[in-house]
């Protein structure tokens, strides 16, 4: 499993997208231990889609522009404190043994 969940806001550290912010849409992950996840990121890596028309669902033809996955290895968690990326912990919380993460640059937690 990756440290980045749906809902995050992440940070692209490459590819043409650098710099941008976006909240995480759907992570896929693989079964193939040689493959990473890949992410669908809101308003990244946009790319142009060719739609034929179709009746049944109503839908029209045309051009459209949605986000396409981008690699995991590509992105950061977003630390609104230091208003930087950082990296991920896990932690266990009290008597419940409850695993959270966190950031580790300054030890806030995330999930809470």
């Amino acid at each position: 499993m990756s440290k980045i969940k749906k809902g995050d806001e992440v940070i692209v550290l490459a590819g043409k997208d650098k710099g941008k912010r976006g909240k995480v849409l759907r992570v896929i992950h693989y079964k193939d231990k040689n493959k990473s996840a890949r992410l669908y990121i809101e308003g990244i890596n946009l790319v142009k889609k060719h739609v034929k028309p179709n009746p049944n669902t109503n839908t029209e033809g045309g051009i459209v522009e949605r986000e396409a996955a981008i690699d995991i290895s590509n992105v950061a968690i977003y630390n609104f404190v230091s208003n930087k990326a950082d990296k991920i912990g896990y932690k266990i919380l009290g008597d419940e043994q409850r695993k959270v993460r966190y950031f580790k640059s300054n030890g806030e937690l995330i999930d809470i």
